[in-house]
């Protein structure tokens, strides 16, 4: 089977990774991919909004699986965009990713269907939202409404804050803002849990904690992720069962309301307090970088997973082993604010890496046969053994000893269930 996967970074290596030790992939197609998933896979230069190109190549090159990695093409509508063909996509359709491509739509779904989740008001003018702000009881969570690549997020200690966020979003800081979504911070934990869905059932498929501040002890400004370990130190019986039936069920059921079904990885990003959950978010896609330590754990063939998932007949269960698994991402220096790109990432053909010892690239090219850093997260570095303290310090030798004086990278992930 040929196989194409769009998306550039670690998500994407880590899938591509993962697939190919299926026994059915004949070819991995990367569209555009990075310097990492060169190395087993074909890097195809086009733009991830090319729908056209993107469905042209597809044809002429008889892919018959596409594995959508990251959500703006999904939102933009890709799987309806292939719908007249006989290729398999593998994501959800544009109605079905509202769910991440507007708040506001999953708000209203929340307020509707009763899942749990914060109080929140709407707004549609910067007036209105200052006029609310002043009588606030703060801390308060603003947030652009449409996609943000993980920055369009706020906590507001208090209306300073809050009315510098509200300005930053409606003067377009991530694109035209007709409006924007206030709600009450909530107490609590993250933890992030993954079900993949066949548009009539679903299955688990791991938890993980993200690091999003870009600081040690989750200080700093928000990322794209510093790093993650998998599973959540959360995660129990009682509270999965919670989820599935009052966040995930009802969530399912308002898309098929709507007239369609869900079919793909579906991200509930949550708070816990007292072993109930709320929910924060949905997305669309696996998690960047939770789907680096989550894959390696997968025991099934993660091909079979997808075209099952395609063909609606998801019932295998899916096995997870049950170690403990971290990735630490080595981010270039300046980020999330500006950073030098092009910088040469010398030495890393030279790091041995030991069985369960990972390196996906994400912010990579390949020039000249030299591997250049090109984004803000660099490289993730995973590692998998029985504690989490292993993991973090073997993560921690291999990055010493690639030693990139342009890089910078968290020491602390999972510090809440490893330093305690």
């Amino acid at each position: 089977m040929n196989v194409g996967i769009i998306g550039s970074g670690g998500r994407e290596h880590a899938i591509c990774s993962k697939i190919k030790e299926s026994a059915r992939i004949s070819k991995i197609y990367c569209i555009p991919g990075n310097a990492g998933t060169s190395k087993i896979a074909s890097n195809v230069e086009i733009k991830i909004e090319d729908f056209k190109s993107i469905k042209n190549f597809c044809l002429e090159n008889k892919i018959e699986l596409l594995i959508v990695g990251p959500e703006q093409p999904l939102v933009n509508g890709i799987v309806d965009y292939f719908i007249d063909t006989k290729i398999k996509v593998f994501g959800p359709n544009k109605i079905a990713s509202q769910l991440e491509g507007s708040k506001i739509f999953t708000k209203k779904i929340c307020s509707k269907y009763k899942i749990p989740t914060s109080n929140f008001k709407i707004f549609e003018n910067i007036n209105d939202t200052k006029v609310f702000l002043s009588s606030a009881k703060f801390p308060l969570v603003i947030k652009s409404d449409g996609l943000a690549a993980g920055k369009g997020v706020y906590i507001c200690k208090d209306i300073k804050e809050g009315i510098t966020a509200a300005n930053e979003i409606f003067g377009g800081k991530f694109g035209i803002a007709e409006n924007l979504l206030v709600e009450d911070f909530l107490e609590g934990e993250e933890m992030s849990y993954f079900v993949i869905c066949d548009g009539e059932n679903y299955q688990f498929i791991g938890t993980a904690q993200d690091h999003k501040r870009v600081g040690e002890g989750d200080k700093g400004k928000n990322t794209g992720g510093m790093g993650c370990y998998s599973p959540s130190r959360l995660f129990n019986q009682e509270l999965a069962d919670k989820i599935n039936s009052e966040i995930i069920n009802p969530a399912l059921n308002a898309i098929k309301d709507l007239g369609t079904t869900y079919r793909g990885f579906l991200y509930v990003g949550l708070m816990i307090k007292d072993n109930n959950p709320y929910l924060v978010e949905f997305n669309v896609r696996m998690g960047d970088p939770e789907c680096q330590t989550i894959l390696p754990l997968l025991e099934n063939d993660l091909i079979e997973i997808f075209v099952n998932c395609c063909l609606g007949k998801l019932k295998n269960k899916i096995r997870l082993n049950d170690k403990k698994s971290i990735c630490i991402v080595l981010c270039s220096k300046g980020y999330p604010d500006e950073y030098k790109k092009n910088i040469p990432i010398l030495g890393l053909n030279n790091i041995s890496l030991k069985q369960n010892e990972y390196i996906f690239h994400a912010g990579t090219k390949l020039e000249d046969n030299n591997i250049l850093a090109s984004g803000g997260r660099v490289l993730n570095f995973v590692s998998i053994s029985e504690n989490f303290k292993n993991s973090r310090e073997d993560i921690i030798k291999l990055i010493n000893k690639l030693n990139w004086k342009n890089g910078f990278f968290r020491k602390d992930i999972g510090y809440k269930i490893i330093d305690v």
